[in-house]
């Protein structure tokens, strides 16, 4: 077999991974003076802490502490480094990469990590199912059996070496594999917890899982064997659940905790003027959209769609609930990822030509509908109440009553997931800067029941996906990408409403802290001065 050079970087001075936690702190149930704790508050609790099962930011921050990756991405950029693996091969014609592995690493139960380790899990995840691991199918087209998966077997060459052989290539394939859905567990721990290792996660992180109290509080301590010499830096760290924002924002004001997601526009200035307290911002590399499901009538008519999408004043709504550095969106990408489509004119915010729509519909005098409501605050929409108000005025302006509905966090996305909602908010935030990672998961026919909660399934669409994940050319890919923008305009399935620059908060004595564009929540290298 032919290679071609592409052994990666052996990893620098350690640092691969920065991002956000929080300290001050709880230790058990009781609070402690010395920094070496951060408490980091946010909207919502985690849905579970096996990473693979879920796709929501709340439980993949967590995990992030817990378990590891065998790539992972760039202090504030989305450019691929070593983890796990630490270094890598690809074949000439980019169908078998092969991975050597770090060695004398262990997993927090005291078990090795290693090749059969990493077999394991990509074997578990590819038998099962959407339900189960919904971002491995969406990532590897499917599962095993099915006609679009494309890994064809992942191998324990010997004790740390693997080779993963692909049926097709996988151009995202490295950057892929940095996703925390594909965090590689303790075989034993998954072994021993059964359907209960969602509650006792065990990986090679930084953190050790302690407890979970459900809404309320996540626990992780310091890993003493950590494979990173000086790493973590603190002693524990703790993920709070406070749903409301004022309240949020007043724990970081009493110094109750260290670090806060979610904020209010109107809370920047607040804090930017407060002494003791910093403001951070993400760049945007996210979408916050209302998705429409195309199995409810009348959703299932374009002409419906289109006049809900010239309803909305995306102007003013950005204008009122969402910070600096927020734009309108008018495509499913933010305008930092390759292929973005400025060419596409936006839907302009007509009433009359909506109701004309409707009209065409058969729909002269509206319908009523139910619009779910965010029951958190998230990166791409900090007050999801306050934007489905807001678009439940705008849809009355054309005779459309919409019913604003919510529920709590776990529950209302599975309710979306099932295609239960007639119309709900929901939003992404780019896991690897590719467009793939946007489009595909969330608009392909292949991920209706997993992270495509609309039911959308166009084959046209679909055929351009398809295509854009197996050729290697970046421009190819972008102009199919940009093709694919103008069918999802001309026919769309969610309407896109905004792209934030998402804002923190946190006392001005942390060190260490990434506000990463992914989102994710990194702790190893956080500290206090």
């Amino acid at each position: 077999m032919i290679k071609r050079s592409t052994k990666m970087l052996a990893l620098l001075t350690m640092s691969p991974f920065l991002l956000i936690a929080c300290s001050g702190g709880e230790s058990g149930s009781e609070e402690s003076t010395e920094q070496d704790t951060l408490i980091f508050a946010r909207g919502g609790d985690a849905v579970s802490l096996d990473p693979s099962e879920v796709t929501d930011n709340e439980s993949e921050n967590v995990a992030q502490s817990v378990l590891e990756t065998l790539t992972t991405f760039a202090e504030g950029e989305t450019t691929v480094e070593p983890m796990l693996a630490s270094e890598w091969q690809e074949s000439e014609d980019g169908l078998t990469h092969t991975f050597t592995l770090r060695e004398g690493v262990k997993f927090h139960d005291g078990t090795d990590f290693n090749a059969d380790a990493v077999a394991f899990n990509f074997d578990r995840w590819m038998n099962g199912s959407g339900d189960q691991f919904p971002m491995y199918g969406t990532v590897f087209g499917g599962y095993a059996g099915d006609e679009a998966h494309n890994i064809e077997s992942v191998t324990a060459v010997d004790e740390f070496t693997v080779e993963i052989q692909l049926n097709r290539p996988q151009p995202t394939l490295l950057k892929d594999l940095a996703l925390t859905p594909l965090s590689i567990s303790s075989p034993a721990a998954i072994e021993e917890f059964g359907d209960d290792y969602r509650s006792n996660p065990v990986g090679t992180g930084p953190f050790v899982f302690q407890e979970w109290q459900p809404n309320e509080r996540i626990a992780l301590e310091k890993n003493d064997d950590y494979w990173i010499d000086g790493l973590p830096k603190l002693e524990e760290v703790i993920f709070r659940t406070i749903p409301d924002n004022s309240s949020r924002l007043n724990a970081l004001l009493s110094g109750e905790v260290d670090l806060v997601a979610g904020l209010d526009s109107e809370s920047h200035e607040q804090i930017e003027e407060e002494a003791g307290l910093e403001l951070y911002s993400r760049p945007p590399l996210n979408l916050g959209y209302l998705g429409m499901t195309l199995t409810h009538e009348p959703f299932d008519d374009p002409l419906v769609r289109q006049a809900l999408s010239h309803a909305v004043n995306k102007e003013a709504m950005v204008e009122a609930f969402f910070g600096e550095g927020a734009i309108p969106a008018k495509n499913v990408i933010p305008p930092a990822v390759e292929g973005y489509n400025d060419d596409i004119e936006p839907y302009a915010y007509d009433p009359e030509r909506a109701k004309e729509l409707l009209a065409e519909a058969g729909l002269p005098d509206g319908f009523s509908m139910e619009l779910y409501a965010m029951p958190v605050s998230r990166p791409y929409m900090p007050d999801g109440a306050k934007v489905a108000e807001y678009l439940q005025s705008n849809f009355s302006d054309i005779g459309v009553d919409a019913e604003i509905v919510t529920f709590e966090w776990a529950t209302y996305i599975e309710k979306a997931i099932n295609g239960e909602a007639d119309t709900f908010l929901l939003g992404w935030t780019g896991m690897n800067g590719d467009a793939d990672n946007f489009i595909y998961t969330l608009l392909h026919g292949d991920n209706v029941g997993s992270t495509n909660s609309t039911q959308y399934d166009n084959p046209e669409l679909n055929a351009l996906l398809d295509q854009a994940r197996i050729i290697t050319d970046q421009e190819e890919r972008n102009e199919l990408y940009r093709e694919a923008q103008v069918i999802l305009h001309d026919d769309p399935p969610i309407i896109p409403l905004v792209h934030t620059s998402p804002s923190l908060a946190g006392k001005d004595n942390i060190t260490g802290f990434d506000p990463h564009p992914t989102g994710r929540v990194m702790t190893s290298e956080i500290d206090f001065e």
